[in-house]
């Protein structure tokens, strides 16, 4: 499989959701994580990316205006010693504290499964990455209904052991835009990265996404070999 442009990919989908992206630096020495949301509704769009402790959380940009928080106020991102777990819902609280319990990730999320939105039952995406010993390791799920059947849960996880440098994976929550909106469907999308600094990488994805339904983006490197983490976030409402 030919890794892809994750520029392209964005500029030509007006709305996949929200998504992952986790990889390896070309030139091996950063783990490269990355996480967006978009928005249609006013309530979905109210919203900006702050920090919180190692990690992120969603936060209204005005409550005033905030009319349901159920599903978009969440911790996307959280470190748990070695590994950061990251997520489009509450389920990354759910990974963090049975992966603390000595749970392992695919077995935190069968748990939990895909969100009660009907009509769209939006897929529940979780990614965590591992650096330790000078190398790294990935995994990423989705729980996803039954092609709109709320009935069957379908549950994936891949794994990517000793990724190979220069590429990641891509998931994210919706095809394209529709109504209902159409499950992400198949693998994680194999990407190129590059060696651009987070500055370069986090414009790179921010100017590719729609630029009437994006929200927020989070980006962060891991120095693989220290494990120093460097992260940059962008909201569009400031």
């Amino acid at each position: 499989m030919k890794p892809i442009s994750i520029e392209k990919e964005l500029s030509s989908n007006v709305y996949p959701g929200r998504g992952i992206i986790l990889g390896k630096s070309a030139d091996g020495k950063n783990a490269v994580i990355a996480y967006f949301i978009m928005g249609r509704s006013e309530n979905s769009r109210n919203r900006v990316f702050v920090e919180d402790g190692d990690g992120i959380r969603t936060q209204a940009f005005d409550e005033s205006k905030l009319s349901d928080p159920s599903l978009i106020i969440y911790a996307p991102v959280r470190v748990l010693g070695n590994k950061t777990i990251v997520t489009n819902g509450d389920q990354t609280d759910t990974i963090y504290e049975l992966m603390n319990q000595q749970q392992t990730f695919e077995q935190s999320l069968r748990t939990r499964e895909f969100e009660p939105d009907a009509p769209n039952y939006t897929p529940r995406i979780s990614g965590i990455v591992k650096c330790s010993d000078n190398s790294m390791n990935y995994a990423l799920s989705i729980l996803k209904s039954a092609d709109g059947n709320p009935d069957c849960c379908q549950r994936f996880t891949f794994t990517y052991s000793n990724p190979l440098s220069g590429v990641g994976h891509f998931i994210h929550t919706y095809m394209t835009d529709g109504n209902p909106l159409p499950s992400f469907e198949g693998e994680p999308k194999l990407i190129e990265l590059g060696n651009e600094d987070i500055d370069a990488f986090a414009d790179k994805l921010w100017n590719s996404l729609n630029e009437d339904n994006k929200v927020s983006l989070f980006v962060r490197y891991i120095d693989i070999e220290t494990g120093k983490a460097t992260s940059k976030i962008i909201n569009k409402n400031k």
